[in-house]
């Protein structure tokens, strides 16, 4: 998983992001669901979101990664005042969690930025318990985001929405919705882990009436 670029992580590390993120995009990211148990955000930056789900959800156990050693220390500062979250260095797509640890997974904006973002996806899957909870949102495929990161020279694999939905499906998510917002400059995204998996003598054939 890429490092982001200097001036990604001075954006990301900004009051007016910081603001606007606590204030307008957690919620819109969210999709009306609440956090509750334990929750993992994924590639969480400086801890924006992270520091307002702290405050929106103050009895979910929240762990904060990112793979940045700056962007780690900045949200370890943030987020130091809140006793429900904890923050580590992760590469998410190779998390050190065991199986099922988790009731819920955010990923905010940066999924684009893990070039091999599926095995990201597979990590999601592999750490969420039974008929839990993928939560995020991320940049579109679009001409603007291809120029905004041509110039910024970041690593990155920008996505289409059907390539997304496709992927969470392929991942082993059911209840997959990818939805485009904000004339389609980015999208959010959810789906389920499975809560049993069907398996006859040639293998799996489906789970939880999804086939």
């Amino acid at each position: 998983m890429p490092i982001m670029s200097a001036l990604e992580s001075g954006f990301c590390r900004s009051a007016p992001w910081r603001i606007f993120a606590r204030r307008r995009v957690l919620r819109w990211a969210l999709q009306g669901h609440a956090l509750s148990g334990q929750v993992l955000e994924l590639g969480a930056g400086s801890g924006a979101m992270a520091e307002g789900a702290a405050i929106a959800f103050p009895e979910a156990r929240l762990t904060v990664t990112d793979l940045d050693p700056t962007m780690v220390r900045s949200a370890r500062e943030r987020l130091r005042p809140y006793p429900n979250v904890e923050v580590i260095e992760a590469d998410i797509t190779r998390l050190a969690f065991e199986d099922g640890s988790f009731d819920i997974v955010t990923n905010n904006l940066m999924l684009h930025h893990v070039v091999e973002w599926p095995a990201a996806l597979d990590e999601a899957r592999r750490v969420l318990r039974p008929g839990g909870l993928l939560l995020g949102y991320d940049l579109t495929r679009t001409l603007a985001a291809e120029a905004i990161h041509f110039v910024d020279r970041s690593p990155h694999r920008l996505i289409e929405a059907d390539d997304l939905a496709a992927q969470l499906v392929s991942s082993g998510f059911y209840e997959v919705a990818v939805d485009s917002a904000w004339r389609g400059h980015v999208m959010r995204f959810s789906g389920r882990a499975p809560r049993a998996w069907l398996l006859n003598q040639g293998g799996l054939i489906g789970f939880d009436g999804y086939m």
